[in-house]
C-alpha cells in the first residue's frame, strides 16, 4: 500500500470520528449556555485533556518545531514554564475561583464574566472586540500549522490542507458547540500523545541520541545548546512568559474552568492536567533535532513536517499527521465558540442591547461560528512566516487587555471600575505600541503592556471610588 493511500486511510477514519462526535453531542445543545460552556457539567479527564489539546495546538506542534529548530535546545525552557506556569499554578491559583465566580454571576464569556464584576458597559465591549479581533489572527496561525502538515506528508497544496482542517472542524463546532469542542479535544489529545511520542523516539534513533544531536547543534553553533543561546534571556523569557502567564488572561484556556463540574473535580483534574502537559517539552526539542538532520531548511514552520516524513513510515507519519490535526482542531474549535460568545452575547445582547427570543441566540452563536471560521481560512491563504511569532501577537495583545482585571477582579474587593477601564486600555496600548516599535532590546510587547497593566490596577484602584456594599455581597456573596 503506498503511503498516500496510508495517509488517507487514517486521515478520513480520524475525521469521520470527530463528524459522528459532533452529532452525537449536538442532541444535548439544547439552548446557549450547552453552546457556550455545556452547561457547566463536564468531568475532570474531559476538562483536563481538553485543555492540553486547546493549549497545544498545530501552534505549538509546528511552531514550536520551528523555533526550536532557529533557537535549538534552549526552548524547552519555554515547555518548563507551560507546566509550571501555564498548567500547574493557573490550575491551582486561578481555576478555583474563576469557577465560583462564573457560576454565582451566571456568567458564560470572559467579557461577559467583566462586565458584571466591574459593572461597566466598557469592560464588556472592549475585551469582546479585543478577542473577535485578535483570536481570528490567533486562528490564522493554527490553520497555517496544519496546512504545513498536509503540504510535506501528503505533498497537497497548503491551500487544500488548510481548507480540509478548516471546514471539518467548522462542521463539528456548529452541530455540537462546547459539548463537541471538548469532547473532541479529549479525543484529540490522546492522538497528540501518541503522536509526539512516537515521533520523538525515531527523531532520536536517527539523530543517534541525545548526546549525539546535542554534539552536532553545538558544532553548528554552540548557542543552539547553551541557554539562552542564541535567543538571549529577554528573547528567550518573552516569549515563555507570553505562552504561559499569558493563559491567564486567555479566554479559550480560562473557559475551561467555567466549564467543570464542581470544585472537587477541579482538584483531580489540576493532577492530570499538569502530568499531560508535559508533552509541552517535545515539539521544541524535536525542532532542534531537525536543526541537525536538515540545516538547511528556508522556512524554520516545517521543520516538524519535514523531520515526520523522513524518519517514520507511512502509519507513523500518519498518526503524526492526525496528532498536527487534532491539535489544531481543538485549540481552532475552542478559539470559534469564544469569539461566537463574544461577538453575539456580549458586543450584540450586552453592548448593544438587541433582544434574541427563545433560540435565536443559539442559532446566532452557530452563525457566528461559521462565519468566523470561514474569514480565518480565508485569511490563512497567505499568512506571516513564523506561527509562533504570530500567536505571541495575539495572546500579548488580549492579555495585556484581560489578565489583570480577571486576577484582581477575583482576588482584590478593592478593585475599581475606574481601575479596570484603564488597566485594560493602557495594558493594550502599551503593548501594541511595543510591538509597532519592534520589540525594543529584544523584549516582547507583552512584558511592557502587563506590567503597566499591573501598575495601573493597583494604583488608580487607591485613588478612584469603591463599589458599594451591596454590590460587593452580589460578586462575592458569602466570601468574607
Amino acid at each position: 500500500m503506498s503511503s498516500l493511500a496510508v495517509y488517507i486511510i487514517v486521515l478520513v477514519l480520524y475525521l469521520l470520528m470527530l463528524v459522528i462526535t459532533g452529532l452525537l453531542t449536538s442532541k444535548q445543545t439544547r439552548n446557549v449556555e450547552d453552546f457556550h460552556i455545556g452547561s457547566r457539567q463536564i468531568g475532570p479527564w474531559v476538562t483536563s485533556l481538553s485543555y492540553v489539546a486547546a493549549y497545544f495546538s498545530s501552534v505549538v506542534i509546528v511552531g514550536g518545531g520551528g523555533f526550536g529548530y532557529k533557537y535549538g535546545m534552549s526552548t524547552i525552557w519555554i515547555g518548563a514554564i507551560n507546566v509550571l506556569v501555564g498548567t500547574l499554578l493557573c490550575w491551582i491559583i486561578l481555576g478555583p475561583r474563576i469557577r465560583k465566580f462564573t457560576h454565582r454571576l451566571k456568567t458564560i464569556t470572559v467579557p461577559g464574566f467583566l462586565g458584571e464584576r466591574y459593572n461597566s458597559r466598557f469592560a464588556n465591549i472592549f475585551p469582546a472586540l479585543i478577542i473577535v479581533v485578535f483570536l481570528i489572527v490567533y486562528n490564522i496561525s493554527i490553520l497555517k500549522g496544519m496546512g504545513h502538515i498536509f503540504e510535506v506528508l501528503m505533498n497537497m497544496p497548503y491551500f487544500w490542507g488548510l481548507v480540509i482542517s478548516g471546514v471539518i472542524t467548522l462542521v463539528y463546532v456548529v452541530i455540537g458547540g462546547y459539548l463537541a469542542v471538548v469532547w473532541t479535544s479529549f479525543i484529540q489529545a490522546w492522538v497528540m500523545a501518541i503522536g509526539l511520542i512516537v515521533m520523538t523516539v525515531f527523531s532520536l534513533k536517527a539523530v543517534g541520541g541525545i548526546s549525539a544531536a546535542n554534539q552536532a547543534l553545538s558544532g553548528i553553533n554552540s548557542g543552539l545548546v547553551n541557554t539562552p543561546g542564541i535567543w538571549g534571556w529577554s528573547g528567550l523569557i518573552s516569549y515563555a512568559l507570553i505562552v504561559s502567564f499569558g493563559v491567564w488572561g486567555m479566554p479559550q484556556m480560562v473557559i475551561r474552568f467555567y466549564s467543570i463540574k464542581n470544585l472537587k473535580v477541579l482538584k483531580v483534574g489540576t493532577i492530570l492536567v499538569t502530568v499531560a502537559t508535559c508533552l509541552a517539552f517535545l515539539p521544541y526539542f524535536n525542532g532542534a533535532i531537525a536543526r541537525v538532520l536538515y540545516p538547511g531548511l528556508k522556512n524554520p514552520d516545517l521543520a516538524i513536517p519535514t523531520l515526520v516524513k523522513a524518519t517514520l513510515s507511512p502509519f507513523g507519519a500518519s498518526l503524526v499527521l492526525t496528532a498536527v490535526l487534532a491539535a489544531g482542531m481543538s485549540t481552532l474549535s475552542s478559539v470559534m465558540i469564544i469569539i461566537s460568545g463574544s461577538l453575539i452575547h456580549d458586543l450584540f445582547e450586552k453592548g448593544f442591547k438587541m433582544k434574541f427570543e427563545g433560540n435565536q441566540s443559539l442559532n446566532l452563536s452557530k452563525i457566528a461560528s461559521l462565519t468566523i471560521g470561514l474569514i480565518s481560512i480565508f485569511l490563512a491563504i497567505k499568512p506571516p512566516a513564523l506561527i509562533l511569532t504570530l500567536t505571541a501577537f495575539a495572546w500579548a495583545l488580549i492579555a495585556s487587555a484581560t489578565l489583570w482585571p480577571i486576577f484582581f477582579g477575583i482576588f482584590w474587593k478593592g478593585t475599581t471600575k475606574t481601575a479596570c477601564v484603564i488597566s485594560m486600555v493602557g495594558g493594550f496600548i502599551t503593548a501594541s505600541l511595543w510591538l509597532i516599535m519592534k520589540n525594543p532590546w529584544g523584549i516582547h510587547g507583552f512584558i511592557p503592556g502587563v506590567l503597566v497593566g499591573l501598575i495601573l490596577i493597583i494604583v488608580i484602584s487607591f485613588f478612584t471610588p469603591k463599589f458599594t456594599p451591596e454590590h460587593i455581597e452580589r460578586i462575592w456573596g458569602t466570601d468574607k
